[in-house]
Parts: structure tokens; sequence; C-alpha cells
């Protein structure tokens, strides 16, 4: 258990900027993580990115120093500056032994997230433990303990209420938006392409809706989410020249300065005077007053949204007491797992050797006597030596495991 550490990069002591920058896809974890693996000479590794964290899962005897951490890091991105490697290895947050595996089991049940209760980070695990896996980067204990991570987090989902009500704006105002019965050929326009509306924006990927248009001062990123949604992208600049009309306009930027005017509101809807919806998650808001108060407009607001988001997250925290519990106990019970798992292997020669054993008895040492027998009397003989083999073989596990794990006074 001593061996297993975790060196954690994440939003609690770092930028979110700098920790992108030890990001590696697929392709580049495959080219990657074997080296990186057999140069600092770990026995198993699990590589976890996510948008708020790097973290790393090893088995090694090799102590975990500052210095190994700026190695590291190098090591995933060898344009890193001094000074980032340093920052990187003075906040990197370790965890050795059990610390480690709690720390892990926290993680996939989101107690250690942003977002307290934000589901996605199971799913993130899992997938980052199949892709090493397929790597050959992990062995028997990072195996089970995922497995008891998995286990851990569906319980904390299923049996607490850490998840019960969203807590991200994007999510509540999708919540608000369906419950307005919006079909899934609306026209649904984006004005900006940052981190809050490509977020909005997978939620209604999600349930089947296909008619996008994006509109981004950066027309080169406003693009990238348009690609992402099979919808088209333009300049901000033109947007009250777009005649194509729109059922839903989503609008979140940084700018602070009113882009949805009454004239660009009337502009987009033409003729249409079918009722529209509004979601409005610029701060500041991004809508003209006038049009926000639009009798013929669904509007839907970031400052609502974020006290509904601010009350469902204390009711999330006021879980987390039993969830730490939950993961008290999985924790215990993990270090049970890997004793016996460890017992289990230490005794993995033993039937092997019993049979070889067995097979010098009968083809060797009583070879002339098996040999007097008739046909019946050997498959007898064959059958009783096989029984007494395999019962062997699990009263030695069983009496190992009953002494080795026996409570200790």
């Amino acid at each position: 258990m001593d061996a297993f550490k975790v060196i954690a990069f994440t939003h609690k002591t770092l930028p979110i900027e700098l920790i992108g920058k030890l990001h590696l896809d697929q392709e580049e974890q495959t080219n990657v993580l074997g080296a990186l693996k057999i140069n600092f000479n770990f026995e198993e590794l699990l590589f976890l990115s996510t948008c708020n964290r790097i973290e790393l899962l090893i088995k090694s005897s090799e102590e975990v120093t500052c210095l190994l951490v700026k190695e590291i890091a190098l090591f995933l991105n060898s344009r890193l500056n001094n000074s980032e490697t340093t920052l990187l290895s003075n906040a990197a947050e370790l965890y050795l032994g059990a610390s480690g595996v709690e720390h892990v089991l926290k993680v996939a049940s989101s107690l250690d997230s942003m977002i307290v209760g934000e589901r996605e980070i199971i799913t993130q695990v899992r997938k980052a433990y199949d892709f090493c896996n397929l790597l050959g980067l992990t062995g028997d204990f990072i195996r089970l303990l995922i497995k008891q991570t998995i286990e851990t987090a569906k319980d904390i989902y299923t049996n607490t209420d850490i998840a019960r009500n969203p807590v991200s704006v994007a999510s509540l105002a999708y919540r608000q938006l369906r419950q307005l019965g919006i079909k899934n050929d609306a026209r649904i326009l984006f004005v900006g392409s940052g981190e809050t509306n490509t977020t909005l924006a997978s939620y209604f990927q999600k349930h089947k809706f296909a008619n996008f248009t994006v509109f981004n001062r950066t027309l080169e990123n406003g693009k990238k989410l348009a690609k992402s949604l099979n919808g088209k992208a333009y300049e901000l600049a033109v947007l009250a020249d777009f005649k194509e009309g729109f059922d839903v306009l989503v609008v979140c930027t940084s700018s602070s300065e009113i882009i949805i005017t009454e004239e660009i509101f009337e502009s987009l809807k033409g003729r249409d005077n079918s009722k529209k919806v509004i979601i409005d998650l610029g701060l500041p808001s991004n809508v003209a007053k006038s049009v926000s108060e639009n009798s013929q407009l669904s509007y839907i607001d970031i400052n609502s949204l974020k006290a509904q988001a601010d009350a469902n997250l204390q009711l999330r925290k006021n879980e987390i007491v039993k969830c730490e519990e939950m993961i008290n106990v999985r924790t215990q019970q993990f270090h049970a797992l890997y004793a016996e798992r460890r017992i289990e292997l230490a005794f993995g020669e033993v039937p092997k050797q019993v049979r070889a054993i067995k097979d010098l008895a009968l083809n060797e040492v009583f070879a002339k006597e098996i040999n007097s027998l008739d046909i019946q009397s050997k498959e007898v003989l064959e059958k009783v030596l096989s029984y007494m083999e395999k019962k062997y073989n699990a009263v030695a596990i069983k009496t190992a495991k009953e002494v080795f794990l026996a409570p200790k006074n």
C-alpha cells in the first residue's frame, strides 16, 4: 500500500490555464505515457485529465519529491518554463498510501470537484482507466482500486442527495428551457462561444437538437463550437444582418456592453411573432432591459439561475458528511480486499507446486505400483488425488487469510 501515490494538479491550488498545459489527448497519451512509466520506473500508472485537474496515480517505491514532480511535469510538456514547473511542483497535492486511496474515491464521487455532485467525473475516471489499461500501464493494484472506486461513486450517487439538484447555471438554464416545451427542430442561435455556452450547447446536442448558428467576435473560435454542433458560424459584427429567424437565443460573452439591443432583436425575429426564448448568461447582462421585458418573450437570466444554483449547492454540501462516512467505510474495505489479493498472489505458485508433486508421485515415485493397478483403480486414484489437490489449495489460502487478516489485539 505504501508504494501507491497520487500526484494531483487541481483548481484548488493552481490556475486552470497552467493545469491545461499538462493535458494530453489520447494520441499524445499513447506516445508519452509508456515512456513516462519506463523513464521513472513506475510499476503502474494511470493518467486522469479533466477540465480542472490532472492526476497521476502511480505505484512505485521511489520517493516523490518536488524535483521528481518538476521532472514529470517537463516530461508531459517540455515547453514549460522554469517558473511554471516550480509553481507546479510547489502547488501539487501529494497523497500517499491509504490517503491516496481515499482521495481517489473522493475524486470519483465528486467531493473534490469544483462543482460538488457533478456526475461527469465518474465517467472520466472510468475512461482514463480503460485507456491506460489498454496501453498496458496499469496493474493489479490500480485495477482493484478503480473497481472499488466506481462501486463507491455509484453507491454515493444512488443513495445520497449529493447530485440530486443541478448547480451549474448552464444545467439550470437548460432545465428551464425544456420546461417551456421547446421542440427539437427549434432554431437556436448562440452569441458567444465560451465555456458556458459550450457547456449549454452540449445539453442541446445530447437531446438531439440540430439547428444551430453561432455568432462570435472571433470567427475562428465560433467555428469550433459550430463544428461540434454541425452548425454555421458568423462574425458577431453581422448579427443584425441574419434573416433566418430563431426560436431560442443564447447570449453569453465577456463584453460589458449590450449586444442584443431592441433593434437587433426586432431584426432577428423579423415578421415572426411566435414566442421567443432568450437565455442571458452574461455578467453583466448582454441583453437590453427593453428586450428582456418584452411580453412576447420568455427570458431566462443568470441572476435568478445563480440564486438557485447557490441554494442547490448548499443542499449538496449538507450531504458531504454522509458521503465522507461512506467513503471511509469503502476505504477500509479496500484495505481488506487488497490484503486478500496479496495473499492470493503470494499463493499463486502453490497449486502449480502441488500439481508437480502429484505428477511426480504418479509418474516416478509410485509409477511401478500404479502400473500394476487395473484401469478402474487408476481412475479412482486419479480422482482422489485431484480432489485432495483442489481441497488442499483452498485450505492453504483460507488458512493464510485467517492468519494474516485476523484482527490484531
